[in-house]
């Protein structure tokens, strides 16, 4: 039954980026040029949605499918890792034409070329789970 509520999320979640063009790599280069305020505007109302609904999902007491009790963990802000993250996370963005998120909908729109991305992004990962205490905190 998960897999059946996770799979019709992700189709509502590929559908949503779909037709509100936030796969579009034309639209990201708009919002990087300063030229268009159609991503922004995706952004912003999934932030303006977001705290609402973390807000009602600590005050509720609500559980994952797992029955585990949903927590927010406050992480300490550490400016300079974050700026390095923040760096090659946009570089990254910048290369593919779009974020993590968007990738697996690209690929379910017919870009197969996007696997090599998704590769890269795993091997990524899998790097800096290896170099992560060694990067400056």
């Amino acid at each position: 039954m998960k897999d059946l509520i996770f799979g019709a999320i992700g189709i509502l979640f590929g559908i949503t980026m779909t037709k509100s063009q936030a796969i579009s790599w034309f639209r990201i280069l708009e919002m990087f040029r300063l030229e268009s305020f159609h991503m922004f505007g995706i952004i912003g109302t999934a932030v303006l949605l977001g705290i609402p609904i973390v807000q009602w999902m600590k005050r509720s007491g609500m559980k994952s499918l797992d029955g585990q009790s949903v927590t927010i963990k406050i992480l300490p802000l550490r400016p300079l890792r974050h700026l390095l993250a923040g760096t090659v996370f946009g570089l990254g963005w910048a290369l593919a034409g779009a974020c993590p998120g968007p990738l697996f909908v690209l690929v379910g729109n017919g870009y197969a070329f996007v696997i090599v991305v998704i590769a890269g992004a795993v091997l990524g990962t899998w790097c800096y789970a290896k170099v992560r205490d060694w990067l400056p905190h």
